[in-house]
């Protein structure tokens, strides 16, 4: 009996489409992970992209636990000496809430090169119209 090994040329994309209106942030991010990395797939393979393509809509109504809103802070820095720029979740999530749900899904895929890959599959979209209703998708029944 030999051991199956998945090739590149056996790998198929479906696409999933996640309806974000009304979920918790960290639950669609660890949904959107888990079908980006492939690891609802029987064939899943840690070496190699198996991930699906994956469109999360209605990015502006998702919801948060807790005090997050006034709590949890989002920082970056310039470069430059008094650079420092730090940003609620409340006021981020009025101005970029694509880049919410994007930083919340980065955190959960691997930090290399093959997650640069991943995350590539990852379309993040305001409202409930998104150019890729052309493709054969599967929408998430996961809330």
């Amino acid at each position: 009996m030999n051991t199956y090994t998945v090739k590149a040329s056996d790998i198929k994309r479906d696409w999933h489409v996640i309806d974000a209106s009304g979920r918790v942030l960290g639950e669609v991010a660890a949904e959107a992970a888990k079908y980006l990395m492939g690891k609802h797939k029987p064939m899943f393979c840690r070496n190699l992209d198996c991930g699906d393509y994956v469109v999360i809509v209605n990015a502006k109504k998702i919801t948060v636990t807790g005090n997050k809103l006034d709590q949890k802070m989002y920082y970056r820095h310039s470069g430059f000496p008094g650079g420092f720029r730090q940003e609620k979740l409340g006021d981020l999530l009025k101005t970029k809430p694509l880049f919410v749900i994007e930083h919340a899904v980065k955190g959960m895929i691997p930090r290399n090169t093959l997650g640069a890959q991943i995350l590539a599959k990852l379309k993040v979209y305001e409202g409930a119209e998104h150019p890729h209703a052309s493709q054969t998708g599967v929408v998430s029944k996961e809330s």
